[in-house]
């Protein structure tokens, strides 16, 4: 039990470069508090005196501001920072090594019995807002952005941001970019808008509007030149000087907004 606790001390000088002694940590970090009563608590779960064990979760709640299931199965070395909102549900488990920030939520979305709620694996990290929600599992090493929410299972040494939370990248390697995605971003360059950059972190309806104005864009640029070419081949004269490069107008704004 000793050693268990010395664990979960050190851990929080890997995390945290505020802590500065062991002393310190102990007397003011809620999230070690709230982890030392859920161990003390679990116990009690697991010995089939559950209303005691409710109760005195109910009490590291209030003291904490963090809510822990005393049926929870939390891992070696697990690590709350500042921990306010925070809500751990009955079924979830968490492996070795994992972090959890202010306002997560490893939560439930079903009212039937059973496995309920998440699964991490270890060295997972969570950041602060995001909710993991339903019986899914979060493969090892994965980061979770801030304010992200997940309602599918992630893969290992993925991070996964936005709402619905998606694939950011894995590991250190972005994700391959399909034909239609690289046609966006080289059309987001030359009118001077990173749309696709601002659109990584974003939630899906708004990503989704941006590529189809872009692909707009696109479509209507190819167009125009198609129909230049059928007016030429017919004898018409084009006059393309009113018309400025689409990359053109996007430097001299850029120019104009340095300017000003």
């Amino acid at each position: 039990m000793f050693k268990r606790l010395r664990e979960d001390i050190n851990c929080v000088f890997d995390r945290d470069p505020a802590a500065r002694n062991h002393f310190e940590v102990l007397i003011s970090y809620p999230g070690v508090h709230a982890l030392i009563l859920h161990r003390m608590n679990h116990w009690l779960w697991r010995h089939r005196l559950g209303g005691v064990a409710r109760f005195l979760a109910l009490i590291a709640r209030l003291l904490t501001g963090i809510e822990i299931h005393p049926g929870a199965r939390i891992g070696r070395r697990f690590f709350i920072d500042h921990g306010l909102g925070v809500v751990i549900g009955e079924t979830a488990e968490v492996g070795d090594d994992c972090t959890l920030y202010q306002g997560v939520t490893l939560g439930g979305t079903s009212w039937r019995a059973g496995k309920r709620h998440p699964t991490l694996g270890n060295d997972v990290v969570v950041g602060a807002g995001a909710k993991v929600l339903g019986p899914l599992d979060v493969g090892e090493g994965a980061r979770i952005g801030s304010n992200a929410v997940v309602v599918k299972d992630v893969p290992a040494q993925a991070t996964m941001v936005g709402i619905p939370a998606r694939v950011a990248r894995i590991g250190s390697e972005a994700p391959p970019r399909s034909e239609a995605e690289q046609r966006r971003e080289e059309t987001a360059r030359r009118i001077g808008f990173d749309a696709y950059g601002a659109t990584q972190d974003m939630p899906d309806p708004v990503a989704n509007a941006i590529n189809a104005i872009l692909d707009h864009v696109h479509h209507t640029d190819e167009r125009l030149q198609e129909m230049c070419h059928a007016l030429r081949a017919l004898g018409g004269e084009v006059n393309d000087s009113d018309i400025p490069d689409i990359e053109d107008c996007g430097m001299q704004d850029r120019s104009k907004n340095e300017g000003s």
